[in-house]
């Protein structure tokens, strides 16, 4: 009996996925738990499963088409089995294309992405949607001398090369399997002058015709942070409290590990999540969730330690951190950070968290606030660590210090309860020997 293939809930927030790719094509014999295609969620790249033995009969959508969880995308069955009953009839919501337009005057606020743009009233250039995705199939990340629809990369990357006239074909790209990301495409379009250490003028934006605008649809990711937001910074009320913590100690403690090796590598953020963690089991009340009628409290530390990918953001996370040591917490950090640029990471690898930490440092930022991650009661938001004045016994002298803002959600926790928190961890920070203890 032939086997309807659905788009199937991959994560759990998950409500539309787009077809990246194909693993096996009409007539190919398939067994079931066997890859079909790869499926692009709002947070990862995952396979779509199949959920029978046979024949994959048809391909009901094809790659790059965006469609609702539970939409019919292919049908499997045996090789003479009559389809004609399942691929005649509706398939659910019509598949979203990922074009982009130029248009005058509207600027298409409250309408569906895959709405066609308005005519313009006056000439412009229309921008060539993106070609479709192609498979990824593990090779040497080498230039490969093909027309730029073959070559493996991201939407982004691939607007942004069209948009500043970058051959994609003469990139090394640095993702996963050789793809083409966008950092590899705002390193191949600095001039040989930037390349040099030398000032240069930046790369113009693309044109664009007076009054006009350029719509971008959101990706599935976006389109959860979007969703996600909405429900956090209206409706979480949110307070701040900011300290500035002396990162002497720490400095120089993570000075002497590397010089034990490469095994002894640890980052700053590794050391701040520790901290976190460690604070965290002392203050449970800010180990919690704001559930409407209850406030629950949870018996485990799990920090998610929010990271930047290409279109948007996401939180691995780091379970019973409070338990593992600075070098575990490294190991792991890394990994799910490298599985998260990858688009790897398993929903059980994303969710969970009970407390998020936020670190922009790295971007030279000083200090910034960041919106609370429901149901979760606070969000910790680490600025960069740099040399500043502080009077040390009545001396002015130039210390290593950073400065962080926990977000609270005041419905669970008060000012004096985040206060004694974020003096833990100061304590913990400024004297890094305490966590081991």
């Amino acid at each position: 009996m032939a086997t309807k293939i659905v788009m199937e809930a991959l994560s759990p927030t998950m409500e539309e996925g787009r077809l990246v790719a194909w693993k096996k094509k009409e007539g190919d014999k398939v067994a079931t738990g066997e890859t079909l295609a790869e499926v692009e969620t709002d947070k990862a790249v995952m396979e779509l499963v199949a959920r029978g033995d046979g024949v994959l009969r048809k391909i009901v959508l094809g790659e790059g088409a965006t469609v609702p969880v539970g939409a019919l995308v292919a049908i499997v069955g045996t090789a003479d089995e009559d389809i004609s009953g399942i691929a005649g009839g509706p398939t659910a919501p019509a598949a979203k294309s990922a074009s982009r337009g130029l248009g005058i005057g509207d600027s298409g606020l409250g309408k569906k992405a895959a709405a066609p743009a308005p005519a313009p009233t006056r000439a412009a250039t229309p921008i060539a949607p993106p070609p479709a995705p192609v498979a990824v199939v593990p090779q040497s990340p080498i230039p490969n001398p093909q027309s730029p629809s073959r070559i493996r990369s991201s939407p982004l990357a691939r607007r942004m090369a069209r948009d500043r006239g970058v051959d994609l074909t003469l990139i090394t790209g640095s993702g996963p399997a050789g793809r083409v990301v966008k950092r590899d495409v705002e390193t191949a379009g600095r001039t040989d002058a930037q390349m040099h250490g030398r000032t240069v003028a930046a790369i113009a934006a693309p044109a664009l015709p007076d009054g006009g605008f350029r719509d971008e649809p959101l990706s599935a990711m976006r389109k959860t942070i979007a969703r996600r937001l909405t429900q956090s910074i209206g409706p979480v009320p949110h307070f701040f409290l900011t300290t500035e913590i002396d990162m002497e100690r720490a400095w120089e403690a993570r000075e002497q590990l590397k010089g034990l090796g490469e095994a002894y590598q640890i980052s700053f953020n590794d050391l701040v999540v520790k901290a976190v963690a460690l604070a965290l089991r002392q203050h449970p009340a800010v180990n919690a969730a704001f559930l409407e009628d209850r406030i629950r409290h949870y018996g485990d530390v799990h920090v998610g330690m929010a990271v930047a990918v290409e279109d948007g953001l996401i939180t691995p996370v780091i379970r019973h951190a409070d338990r593992k040591g600075l070098l575990e917490i490294a190991a792991e950090s890394k990994v799910l950070a490298e599985r998260a640029h990858a688009r790897k990471l398993q929903p059980d690898e994303y969710t969970g968290a009970t407390f998020t930490v936020s670190n922009l440092g790295m971007f030279d930022i000083e200090e910034f606030t960041a919106v609370i991650n429901p149901p979760e009661a606070g969000i910790l938001a680490v600025g960069r660590i740099a040399q500043r004045p502080v009077v040390v016994d009545g001396t002015v002298q130039a210390r290593r210090t950073m400065r962080v803002t926990m977000s609270c959600d005041h419905r669970a926790v008060d000012g004096a309860t985040g206060a004694a928190f974020l003096r833990t961890l100061k304590l913990m920070l400024e004297n890094p020997l305490a966590m081991l203890l």
